[in-house]
């Protein structure tokens, strides 16, 4: 039952699957975008968490950058969306595991977009086992991605805004890397990960005026919610202080203040929970 609760957790991150080596393709929209606008990178950007801060930013007049690894058709839905909405958008597909896509989806950008202003490291992928059963691959493939994948794109990233002097990097992690979960230790050492390169590329990155967030939500309302069925749901919500579930949009909302808002440019090297209270407890 536990993993199964703590699945929902796991919405922190648009699930991918590992993908051997390729080159990268990029799908370049017919439209020029906009001059002048804000450029945001978001990975694993095709569904779930990833789409709905894709959508949100592009809503906000941003050119977006949809990444995503194997799922071209609902990355160019999030494309059609952000152009319908006010924005503009490309999908680009790179695996993060792969330096070498990474690389390139970065020099794309900095070709045809000036470089990136914002980027959001979204993409992730599970592999749950419990320890004495987790094969290699399946600690190998999590780290791969989850943690390795953010190191490459904010090296990459940063490369871009230090010349600028300015930007802001937002890492999505997850509760679970704050308390840990059995049978997920591949996921939970990743996710801590990213909170500990989240402090370190803050101190790193300060002097050139680019800023590092993490953002670490907990139980999100998401396709993976309604496998669960009404009674776990009820279940779930008991040990929310708030009593429901959180919404997708309710985290783009949060990586949107992070990502643009003037206040948020004194904010840097932490890890934000939106999680209804769970970091805190449900009481007696």
């Amino acid at each position: 039952m536990s993993r199964l609760l703590f699945a929902l957790m796991l919405s922190a991150s648009t699930a991918l699957r590992a993908l051997p080596r390729r080159a990268l393709t990029a799908r370049r929209s017919a439209m020029t975008m906009k001059e002048g606008a804000t450029t945001v990178v978001v990975t694993g950007a095709s569904r779930g968490i990833g789409a709905a801060i894709a959508k949100d930013l592009g809503a906000q007049g941003c050119n977006v950058v949809v990444n995503y690894a194997a799922s071209e058709g609902p990355a160019q839905e999030v494309v059609a969306f952000i152009k319908a909405n006010g924005g503009d958008a490309i999908a680009v597909k790179a695996n993060m595991a792969e330096i070498d896509e990474v690389k390139a989806m970065f020099k794309q950008v900095a070709a045809e977009f000036d470089g990136c202003d914002v980027l959001v490291n979204n993409a992730g992928i599970t592999k749950d086992g419990l320890v004495m059963r987790m094969k290699p691959a399946q600690w190998q493939d999590v780290i791969d991605i989850n943690l390795s994948g953010v190191f490459y794109c904010s090296q990459q990233a940063f490369n871009q805004m230090a010349k600028k002097r300015k930007g802001r990097i937002i890492n999505m992690s997850s509760v679970v890397g704050l308390f840990g979960n059995p049978g997920q230790a591949n996921y939970a050492a990743a996710k801590g990960g990213v909170c500990g390169l989240t402090m370190s590329n803050a101190k790193e990155f300060a002097t050139r005026g680019v800023t590092v967030n993490a953002v670490c939500p907990g139980f999100i309302g998401t396709e993976m919610a309604n496998e669960l069925g009404e009674e776990m749901l009820d279940k779930v919500k008991s040990a929310i202080p708030l009593g429901r579930l959180g919404q997708v949009e309710e985290v783009a909302g949060l990586v949107r203040y992070l990502a643009l808002d003037p206040s948020a440019g004194y904010i840097t090297g932490h890890s934000l929970t939106i999680d209804g209270g769970i970091a805190i407890g449900s009481g007696f």
